[in-house]
């Protein structure tokens, strides 16, 4: 009962912690004959790796990634499925060399507990932490969600596309009426609001110089997921899909669709009502988030998770160390400012980890 993994039919294990040698991922239950390389999979590490901007933790890592099993080509497969590696259908190791790591920077809170950090309830759990960098806790460990991420989207295929954006920092939210997808790749924030962006940098170089850090909300969508996805009661897809999300170091919040705005509307106002289109049924809203009794409905699946701040700060807070004795805790070394930024793509990673097993899982019970 070790817990370090997820999905059923489409079943990922993540390992490694944020100071140790590497981290990584063994994916099970991919399908045979998709064709992966290492590029592929680099070119979503790329996107979560750290050191990309002042407002993130200038760490730097390459973020590498080593395919080690779970692939093979010869002639045969290169005659059969086209060039190039193709899954086996045996389990994917992809492996993550940590080459940046600072340890010292962590010495003097080793037996001191960070307030809002896990490092209490590690130590109350095991008797004993990895305090360097926050070891397994870590926002580090994500890079292993984001690779196996990589690999949930080839299961996909091209016709389910996910993409999430940061919506919220701190108070200062976006304006939905600007909303462009295209600009979440124009600014370090995934932001798709142009104007919204520019006011956050003003925001967060006054967070970041204070030593301070503030939360976020990443919303993700997954476009093109058929209806029939999901089941009733405990297998429900938003359930899942909640879950998922919730397991993101630093989220302590998850709505799908309407979410908590729900309850403000009336039946009337929250109905998604439906009329007859040319390819099948036309809904007329998305309250639900495009799911319905824990099953696709066919529109757009719709998620939200919100981040805490991140707990390593350099303002002194009061806690206890290990003794039981009352210290003030003041972190020093490289932290994200606002661990939310490189949350959107994670948060992209888990919601297509978990449409990849439902989609199995649709196939095995189905046929189709």
């Amino acid at each position: 009962m070790s817990h370090n993994s997820f999905g059923h039919l489409f079943r990922v294990t993540t390992w490694g912690e944020s100071h140790g040698p590497a981290l990584g991922c063994v994916v099970d239950g991919c399908p045979p004959g998709l064709h992966l390389t290492e590029a592929e999979v680099q070119h979503w590490l790329d996107r979560r790796k750290p050191g990309g901007s002042r407002f993130v933790t200038q760490r730097r890592e390459a973020d590498a990634v080593r395919i080690l099993s779970g692939l093979f080509e010869d002639e045969d497969t290169a005659a059969r499925f086209g060039p190039g590696p193709v899954t086996t259908g045996t389990p994917l190791s992809m492996l993550i060399e940590n080459t940046d790591q600072r340890s010292k920077d962590y010495a003097k809170i080793a037996a001191e507990f960070r307030p809002g950090h896990a490092d209490f309830t590690y130590e109350a759990k095991y008797g004993l932490r990895d305090y360097r960098g926050g070891g397994r806790s870590s926002a580090r460990e994500t890079a292993a969600r984001v690779a196996a991420g990589a690999v949930a989207r080839k299961v996909l295929g091209e016709g389910v596309v996910v993409r999430a954006a940061l919506v919220q920092i701190g108070a200062i939210k976006i304006d939905r009426a600007r909303w462009d997808w295209a600009e979440t790749e124009n600014n370090p924030f995934w932001c798709p609001d142009a104007q919204t962006a520019g006011r956050w940098e003003t925001y967060l170089d006054e967070v970041r110089k204070a030593g301070s850090s503030v939360g976020a909300v990443v919303e993700v969508t997954a476009e093109g997921v058929p209806a029939g996805w999901g089941a009733p009661i405990y297998g429900k897809l938003d359930a899942e899909i909640a879950g998922a999300l919730m397991s993101i170091n630093a989220v302590k919040g998850v709505e799908i669709g309407a979410g908590f705005e729900a309850a403000a509307l009336t039946g009337e106002a929250n109905a998604d009502e439906i009329r007859k289109g040319n390819e099948g049924p036309r809904f007329l809203s998305n309250h639900a988030g495009g799911v319905l009794g824990g099953i696709s409905t066919g529109q757009a699946v719709v998620a939200r998770m919100a981040l805490k701040p991140t707990s390593s700060i350099l303002t002194p807070r009061r806690s206890i160390n290990r003794e039981g004795e009352e210290v003030d805790v003041r972190t020093t070394g490289r932290h994200d400012p606002c661990v939310g930024i490189r949350a959107a793509p994670v948060a992209e990673a888990m919601l297509a980890c978990i449409l990849a097993d439902a989609k199995l899982r649709h196939r095995a019970q189905t046929g189709r």
